[in-house]
């Protein structure tokens, strides 16, 4: 018998624990809501939630981490989907769900963009998207004037019903299909206006949406 096997699942078990009550205390007092709080949700010690991260940051960096794991974990759905539209479907429909459900992203993305400017892993799905954009583009389902970041914008429009705090989730697939009506190929649209934004320049606005944060201690 391994006399670590314990402590380290225990470790472990506390780390996640953390985590989880992190997503749920900054989507309710927003991400510099006091860590004593952090620690008393999770049923841990002060000194327990700086042993698993060093300071507020470190523990900002990893949710974003984890964010940018999870959506790869949607990327074989979304990318193995039997036509493009249905790709754009899915991919409005689990960003925008995920988005939604996790209303502390956009203030903890704010923060990792001031902390490392340089790190940019949401960059990578630039080009997925425009693979699914071409696909339905090219059989001609999704309307031709419509950009990647298009798509990427309405994932956010969809997911900012998150700030009810959960009350709007059970009917935001209202707004969904209007959204879907209005990406539809169909001889009557009206054109959009202009030119698109470029990838990395929503990117970069993205990660410095919304009002600033409070100065940390």
């Amino acid at each position: 018998m391994n006399p670590t096997a314990s402590p380290r699942r225990d470790a472990r078990r506390n780390h996640e624990r953390l985590l989880a009550e992190a997503r749920t205390l900054f989507s309710e007092r927003g991400i510099d809501a006091p860590l004593d709080e952090l620690a008393s949700r999770a049923g841990v010690g002060a000194g327990t939630v700086y042993r698993h991260f060093a300071n507020r940051d470190a523990l900002i960096r990893e949710l974003y981490d984890t964010a940018v794991a999870e959506l790869h974990d949607f990327a074989p759905e979304i990318l193995g989907a039997e036509t493009g539209w249905r790709s754009i479907e899915l991919w409005l429909e689990r960003l925008g769900s995920w988005v939604a459900e996790s209303p502390y992203l956009p203030a903890v993305m704010r923060r990792v963009a001031e902390l490392d400017p340089g790190h940019q892993p949401g960059a990578e799905f630039a080009d997925v998207i425009d693979g699914i954009v071409e696909r339905a583009k090219e059989e001609g389902a999704l309307r031709a004037d419509v950009t990647a970041v298009d798509i990427s914008v309405l994932v956010d429009m969809l997911g900012s019903v998150g700030q009810y705090g959960g009350a709007y989730l059970p009917y935001w697939r209202r707004q969904l299909t209007v959204v879907l009506d209005g990406l539809r190929a169909r001889p009557d649209l009206t054109p959009l206006p202009g030119d698109g934004q470029a990838f990395g320049e929503f990117h970069d606005m993205s990660h410095a949406k919304g009002p600033r944060s409070a100065p940390r201690d």
